[in-house]
């Protein structure tokens, strides 16, 4: 049976597991990462050298990185990316681009609203981490407004997973926003989805 290895708190997490529950595959899901289990430890570093999860594991295969694990599940089942080459090309487009482009400015406001870290608390910062953050927003609210349903277009794919649980951060955090319009209906859409409904809840910013 596969086995995720990570808390269910960390959005790379939930990531793997939306999509598990996407392709109705079974699964065991076993915590790790602070606060619950320590990853920096021999056990979890000879899967993972980085100590960091998710790590999805069957049998003796392991594998890290949460969109790696994306691709590697949606190309097992033949399913959540598009067959047609140019569609497949813009969703693994957006799926690079949440990780690389949207994730990053997000994270002081995230330290500092939704996780009470110590240390992250500079008004300065949360306004500027906040004004980066929906720069973004702006760039994923014109791809949605035209229209064509989903991410890459009519057919749900891993892209709409990791984006979906970005969509559901910024609805959560508790701060003065810009309202978008094309990513709020997007967001009930993927809410509405059986799958989701685990995983973009209030206690899973």
């Amino acid at each position: 049976m596969l086995k995720v290895l990570g808390r269910v708190t960390s959005i790379n997490v939930r990531k793997v597991l939306w999509a598990l529950d996407e392709l109705g595959l079974e699964y065991e899901q076993e915590d790790w990462g602070l606060p619950l289990r320590d990853p920096k430890v021999p056990e979890f570093l000879a899967l993972n050298p980085n100590g960091q999860v998710p790590v999805l594991v069957e049998n003796n295969f392991a594998l890290w990185e949460s969109n790696a694990i994306l691709i590697y599940l949606a190309e097992r089942e033949s399913i959540l990316l598009p067959d047609q080459l140019e569609e497949r090309a813009v969703a693994l487009q957006w799926l690079g681009w949440q990780a690389s482009e949207l994730n990053v400015p997000w994270g002081y406001a995230v330290m500092a609203l939704i996780r009470k870290a110590p240390g992250f608390d500079d008004p300065a910062k949360i306004t500027e981490s906040m004004g980066k953050w929906s720069a973004k927003m702006e760039i994923l609210e014109a791809q949605l407004a035209r229209g064509e349903g989903f991410i890459a277009g009519s057919e749900f794919t891993i892209a709409d997973i990791v984006l979906g649980l970005s969509i559901h951060r910024w609805m959560e955090i508790p701060a003065e926003k810009q309202e978008f319009p094309a990513i709020r209906r997007y967001y009930e859409v993927l809410k509405a989805r059986p799958a989701a409904a685990r995983w973009m809840t209030a206690q899973t910013p």
